[in-house]
């Protein structure tokens, strides 16, 4: 059984957490430990259809976001990783410099201390030299950035498309066997 960490922060982009929490309740070896900030919350509620309920269902284990005693926000508690969908630039920073105050930036600071995956998954645009330096800290680190970036080879026709080959790249990043995304087969040449 894998446990992974999900922390969902407020940056825009709520779908993608919602994606890979549907694939990941599909998959019976997996079990989520969501964490959702407050701007998180609400972002889901502006940008979903999905109410809070609906990530709870999807969720193996809710954890509060200033829960800074759970099990996740320790070494001791064994994780196959974390990611944090979508990550803000506050959150990147406060994992860059070692603040923890709070329990995505708690969970990031165990699992990198505990040399475990973690996966980022930025959402911003355009990027500052801030955010820049921030994410090359965290990837000098071993810290995986795979921000949301559409492919085009596998020619998306839906919104859902393009989210699902973000999902099939956050799935991979943690060994996990899955058909979600269209994989790039080449260009056969004769």
């Amino acid at each position: 059984m894998k446990n992974i960490v999900i922390g969902i922060t407020g940056a825009s982009g709520s779908v993608y957490a919602i994606d890979l929490l549907q694939k990941l309740r599909a998959i019976t070896n997996v079990r989520t430990h969501v964490i959702l900030s407050p701007w998180a919350r609400q972002n889901i509620e502006i940008e979903t259809d999905y109410q809070i309920k609906d990530i709870q269902n999807l969720a193996d284990e809710m954890h509060q976001f200033k829960n800074l005693g759970a099990n996740i926000a320790s070494g001791s508690f064994k994780t196959d990783g974390m990611v944090i969908v979508p990550a803000s630039m506050k959150t990147v920073a406060a994992i860059s410099m070692g603040y923890s105050d709070n329990l995505i930036t708690r969970a990031a600071d165990v699992t990198i201390k505990e040399q475990r995956k973690l996966v980022l998954v930025p959402r911003e645009t355009p990027l500052s030299v801030i955010h820049l330096e921030n994410l090359t800290r965290l990837a000098r680190l071993g810290v995986q950035i795979i921000p949301p970036v559409p492919a085009f080879y596998n020619n998306p026709q839906t919104i859902q498309d393009i989210v699902e080959q973000q999902t099939m790249k956050i799935l991979d990043a943690f060994g996990i066997q899955n058909e979600v995304g269209t994989r790039w087969e080449g260009i056969q040449h004769e």
